[in-house]
């Protein structure tokens, strides 16, 4: 089992979109967790939305900091994906154990605009942290192998996509 660590600024949205989507597609093969550096105190309420919508459960997802998990005695985590610049660029702490690190970069679907707009976002951001998460999942390779799990985050990039 492999847990795994998804990091944002805000952790409201992205962070929160894929750690959802991680637990549920891997099927407890992955131990997901998410945070941020600078924690909104909320979940965005569109991404709790959205997840329903695409049946994932939402309890227990919260926004919160990064510190929870640098702490003594948190969880040891053995992958780290962050999916904003901010985060990827923010002096991350020294995570125990050397995890793998991957960007995996979307854009934030959580902006002041028309609820149109930012449904369309959440959307997007959704299929491409999905994407990656589905190309982490089903390849082969053992998590307990570190060199090939850098080798496969590291080239998991989300598609462009264009949602019409």
């Amino acid at each position: 089992m492999l847990n795994a660590l998804v990091l944002c600024t805000g952790n409201s949205a992205r962070s929160i979109l894929l750690e959802a989507i991680l637990r549920d597609r891997s099927r407890g093969r992955i131990t997901t967790h998410s945070a941020g550096s600078h924690p909104a105190g909320r979940v965005h309420p569109e991404a709790l939305a959205l997840l329903n919508r695409k049946g994932h459960a939402t309890k227990g997802l919260r926004s919160k900091s990064w510190d929870e998990f640098g702490q003594a005695g948190a969880v040891q985590m053995g992958l780290v994906i962050t999916v904003c610049g901010n985060a990827a660029e923010a002096g991350c702490p020294i995570w125990p154990g050397n995890p793998v690190t991957a960007h995996w970069g979307v854009a934030d679907p959580a902006f002041d605009g028309p609820r149109a707009a930012v449904a369309t976002a959440f959307e997007q951001a959704y299929a491409q942290l999905y994407d990656c998460a589905d190309r982490l999942i089903c390849a082969d390779i053992s998590f307990d192998d570190t060199a090939s799990l850098q080798q496969l985050v590291t080239h998991i990039v989300p598609p462009q996509l264009v949602l019409v």
